[in-house]
């Protein structure tokens, strides 16, 4: 089980995601909000082909937003003002691109057109910028640019390894990302221009997807460390290290009370989530394709 961009990154292979049952009905003051997702749901002209959906954080009103025979997944990119949607799409010339949207899917606009492979991209807490990573360049590298796809820059160069899934610390001052520069995947933080890139994470194998909780006290994550795919949560430094739920993909709660994430514990790949202490893990989705990629609208 791999999300998306870990799929791209290490062997270019299609999108899988994964499932999970719960227990019990979670709590908090974040049962309300949105949560965007990947589903292949729908009926494609080919196998593996996703659209983005959105639905409530309860799991009701699922509706599908994206509409197109190609691939479109990991919409992970809300705006900070929950009003936009980033996620990547193949629809135009079968490379990954950087597209966004209105949240109701209207509006669609390309932010990038080349021919180097986005993924995994995430806004600036001010939404004035958006950080992706970008494969095939030799090295795979993060960049950002500004929210309207101009002035793309890299943070990262080569000899540092492969790196990708950058996201932002709450304050903007930080990202964190996952980097193949020792010879596994592992994550790792650095100060917004670049600078003091620093390992947070030490595993013979994968650790990928970080995502700072709001108070950006800490970073929930995916690793195989236990052998299986499974979430992780660590302080912003790397230390506390604690798991928290099989599953990948984990995304906070507006107020860090709950964590959404996927899971195929049951051989079919959906939505759940969890208390962010990870009790009370629930299912959201029962489609007869996979969902996955879920990611949590902003406050409004």
């Amino acid at each position: 089980m791999r999300k998306l961009t870990a799929l791209i990154a290490l062997a270019f292979a299609a999108l899988l995601v994964a499932a999970a049952c719960g227990d019990g009905e979670p709590t908090g003051p974040s049962a309300t909000g949105k949560i965007a997702f990947a589903s292949c749901r729908a009926v494609k002209p080919a196998d593996q082909v996703c659209d983005i959906y959105v639905m409530n954080a309860d799991g009701s009103g699922q509706t599908r937003l994206t509409d197109n025979p190609a691939i479109a997944g990991s919409p992970a990119g809300w705006s900070p003002d929950g009003t936009q949607m980033a996620f990547l799409s193949t629809r135009d010339d079968g490379n990954n691109d950087i597209y966004v949207m209105n949240a109701d899917g209207s509006g669609l606009t390309r932010l990038t057109d080349t021919f180097a492979g986005e993924f995994d991209h995430a806004w600036s807490p001010d939404g004035s910028r958006i950080a992706f990573g970008r494969i095939y360049v030799p090295f795979g590298g993060i960049y950002v640019m500004n929210a309207d796809g101009s002035n793309r820059v890299p943070l990262t160069g080569e000899g540092e390894g492969n790196n990708y899934e950058p996201t932002w610390s709450p304050d903007g001052s930080r990202i964190a990302f996952v980097s193949y520069r020792v010879g596994n995947l592992g994550i790792y933080v650095m100060n917004a221009d670049g600078s003091g890139q620093t390992r947070l994470t030490e595993n013979p194998d994968i650790d990928l997807g970080p995502i700072w909780s709001p108070d950006g006290s800490r970073i929930a994550f995916t690793s195989d460390r236990d052998g299986n795919y499974e979430i992780y949560v660590m302080n912003a430094d790397g230390s506390g290290l604690t798991h928290l739920a099989d599953g990948e993909g984990p995304v906070w709660s507006p107020d860090g009370s709950r964590i959404a994430f996927a899971s195929e514990r049951d051989g079919k790949a959906e939505i759940y989530v969890m208390n962010a202490d990870g009790s009370r893990q629930t299912r959201l989705t029962d489609s007869p394709g996979f969902d996955g990629g879920p990611a949590w609208q902003p406050a409004l």
